[in-house]
């Protein structure tokens, strides 16, 4: 495994880190901005939760890819 395969920019999987990554991040900053309702904030907390477990099960896909090894 090596950090350095985790940039792709051929690698669609790749761009959708990056955009669950900035998704994760606008989630986390309307929670902290927003008064929100106990229903709604869990819902989003979940979807911030879920994005960054995603991001890192991508993220270690991208360091063991076997194309990448060229």
């Amino acid at each position: 495994m090596k950090f350095s395969r985790l940039f792709q920019p051929r690698n669609p999987q790749f761009w959708l880190l990056i955009v669950l990554n900035g998704l994760s991040s606008a989630i986390s900053w309307i929670l902290r901005t927003h008064d929100l309702p106990n229903a709604v904030t869990w819902v989003l907390a979940g979807f911030a939760l879920s994005n960054v477990l995603l991001g890192l099960w991508i993220a270690i896909r991208l360091m063991n890819d076997d194309a990448a090894r060229g």
